[in-house]
């Protein structure tokens, strides 16, 4: 390991030679400067890892000196030291980017735990993580064989994103490797978890979790009040870690009264779990009841175009007088337009803005190169996401609501995988073309890649015919057809897919925040 070349600058230097020769007889090189002019032709010669800097000196004054530092070299640590507890000076330091603020007198354990905090920082977080996840793992393994509902569930994917972010802060490529196995073995397990559960969360007064078709009832509805403008923003395709990504951008202007996750229905796909969420109905009684507004997979036509009409219906139905807007947001242009308007809404007690957003960029990253270069990896993919979010409509639209009182609610529809491994499927040429999830009838399948559903009533899917049924993907597997089946599969493979059954796609969030 390299010496820390150590520069501390003050006026009575000789008087810290009890500290000085503290930090040698631990192997950092300590450079003595006795003013500001001495210490600026020092960093002209020499590299140094930090600076101590005292502020109280004849001459150039420490606050004076710090800010040529750092026009010489913006990203040297300078450590202030002074007799001086005055709050302008600490603010005028602290404005000038200093790493630390040390009270004079001090001790050579003081300057010892600033060096450690501001270069040691790295390699003591990285140790302390993974010696963390290291303790956390043998837990989580444990866990796994165990996990038996739904809420445990919750709790055991919350626990492996939270790692999973702690984990990317440090960059420990061997510990992510370990995390990643830990989260596909998590997905096999929570396959056979929804494969013996999920048909039984539609049976009456069954301990079912909050779903796409309840949402709106019981987690929306409660938070509506006449005279508290409310907005509710659902982003298509929101994964739960992309949220945890989005949340420190909001807490300046929003605090968090509410979070939680709720499930998705499957399919994972838009057409039938935004519409469950506007509708208060499964895709099944969505068909029986408004065959105006549903379409099957096979059928010509956007799927989502009657969003409002089906919220309309379900406020009607729960006998709700709701004065509310409704808003699908697909373009920036769209985006822009309703921030130029937005004040209005205060007017009304709900607005509901469906973000297409985070959709079409796992969309483009199928169909474009870049976008397969920009988020090639979660990691990645949250990074972009969030530099969108912070860039976009969506946010001055949020903001604005904060200013005008709004109440916040963020959700989603449904997450998205990135897929790795293809699974063969053989069906005719009227099987739905999802990547994740297929419907119609004589399908050819491997069954252990699959959780099926041949009577697709039992999970309150529509039947497009008799013999139809529906097959969901497990874990990060893609379907694939034999034929031209290398191209396909190289041409999918490490792309944003939904439809099908991972702890990604149906763990979702949903979040209230009220202004601050």
């Amino acid at each position: 390991m390299n010496k820390i070349n150590i520069l501390w600058v003050d006026d009575e230097i000789d008087l810290l030679k009890p500290h000085i020769l503290f930090l040698e007889a631990r192997n950092y090189i300590v450079t003595k400067a006795r003013s500001g002019t001495e210490a600026l032709e020092e960093i002209d010669n020499k590299n140094f890892d930090i600076v101590f800097l005292d502020e109280n000196m004849p001459g150039l004054t420490g606050i004076e000196t710090l800010q040529e530092i750092k026009e010489k070299k913006a990203n040297l640590p300078v450590v202030m030291i002074t007799k001086s507890e005055e709050e302008y000076i600490m603010e005028e330091a602290i404005g000038s980017k200093i790493a630390d603020y040390l009270i004079k007198p001090v001790n050579p354990n003081q300057i010892l735990l600033s060096l450690k905090k501001n270069l040691d920082h790295s390699r003591l977080l990285t140790q302390k993580t993974t010696s963390n996840y290291q303790q956390e793992f043998r837990k989580i393994a444990m866990d796994l064989s165990s996990v038996n509902s739904y809420e445990a569930w919750v709790e055991l994917y919350q626990k492996l994103l939270y790692w999973e972010l702690r984990l990317e802060e440090i960059e420990d490529s061997g510990m992510f490797e370990i995390l990643e196995s830990q989260k596909s073995e998590a997905n096999t397990q929570f396959c056979k978890f929804i494969d013996k559960n999920y048909p039984k969360w539609f049976d009456k007064n069954s301990d079912a979790p909050v779903m796409s078709h309840t949402l709106f009832r019981e987690k929306i509805l409660p938070q509506v009040t006449k005279g508290q403008p409310t907005l509710l923003v659902v982003i298509d395709n929101l994964r739960y870690d992309q949220w945890k990504t989005f949340e420190p951008i909001l807490s300046g202007i929003y605090k968090k009264e509410d979070e939680s996750a709720f499930f998705s229905i499957l399919p994972t796909a838009t057409q039938y779990s935004r519409n469950a969420i506007f509708s208060g109905l499964m895709p099944d009684d969505m068909s029986k009841l408004h065959p105006n507004l549903w379409l099957n997979d096979t059928d010509e036509g956007g799927k989502n175009m009657f969003e409002k009409e089906f919220l309309d219906a379900q406020l009607k139905r729960l006998g709700q007088n709701i004065n509310y807007d409704y808003f699908k947001i697909s373009s920036l242009k769209q985006g822009r337009k309703l921030v130029e308007n937005f004040k209005a809404q205060k007017e009304k007690d709900l607005t509901v803005v469906v973000y297409n957003f985070v959709d079409m960029i796992s969309h483009a990253k199928t169909e474009m190169d870049v976008i397969k270069e920009l988020a090639s990896t979660d990691k990645s993919y949250r990074s972009l996401t969030q530099s969108w979010f912070k860039n976009s409509p969506l946010l001055e639209m949020i903001q604005q609501a904060a200013q005008l009182g709004f109440k916040l609610i963020i959700t989603t529809d449904h997450g998205t995988i990135n897929v790795k491994n293809p699974s063969k499927v053989i069906g005719d040429k009227n099987t739905s073309l999802n990547l994740r999830y297929k419907t119609g009838k004589s399908l050819t399948y491997e069954d252990k890649d699959v959780l099926a559903a041949k009577d697709p009533k039992s999970i309150h899917l529509p039947s497009i015919n008799m013999s139809s049924s529906f097959i969901f993907a497990k874990g990060d597997l893609f379907f694939a057809y034999p034929n031209n089946y290398n191209h396909y599969v190289s041409y999918y493979r490490n792309t944003y897919q939904h439809g099908g059954v991972s702890l990604e796609e149906m763990i979702i969030p949903f979040a209230v925040l009220v202004p601050r």
